[in-house]
């Protein structure tokens, strides 16, 4: 078995004595999946979010309501309070969360194949962004989403 990103991400926070938490819809536990598929994930790794209703994203990560309401689960103002939430529910003093629409299905405003990303640090401003990884099949669209969220708390880590 392969590790690729998530071995980097292991190394990476290890090296920085960092603890990663992750909060995630779309990808239903994927992303912790990964990171704790490494040997010696352990020692970096605090806890993973799966908050798939908006019910479980108020309650286990705080997420708003109003929030929600305005914004809808599937946007990058959900993805920051999940990031956020992540990590005043942690131990972790870094956190990545994922929401999307992994299909099929979606909307002309929300399109099958849009994700929200969000990253928080302590003693940092979040970070979020929107990508639009298109209609290529639910598989993919998680596959492609851990895939960024890997790459982006690497990122995180690096500088």
């Amino acid at each position: 078995m392969t590790y690729g990103p998530a071995s980097t991400v292991i190394e990476l926070a290890r090296a920085k004595g960092v603890l990663i938490a992750t909060a995630e819809s779309c990808t239903g536990g994927l992303i912790a999946g990964a990171v704790t598929g490494v040997p010696g994930s352990s020692h970096v790794f605090d806890r993973g979010f799966v908050t798939y209703s908006n019910l479980s994203k108020q309650e286990m990560l705080g997420v708003r309501s109003e929030t929600l309401d305005a914004h809808g689960a599937v946007s990058e103002e959900t993805a920051r309070e999940m990031a956020e939430g992540a990590l005043s529910h942690s131990q972790a003093g870094l956190a990545v969360a994922v929401t999307g629409i992994a299909g099929p299905g979606g909307s002309h405003h929300k399109p099958e194949g849009r994700v929200c990303f969000a990253l928080a640090q302590s003693g940092a401003e979040s970070f979020s962004e929107t990508i639009e990884f298109g209609a290529i099949g639910r598989d993919n669209v998680r596959r492609a989403t851990v895939e960024h969220a890997l790459g982006l708390l690497a990122g995180a880590l690096e500088s």
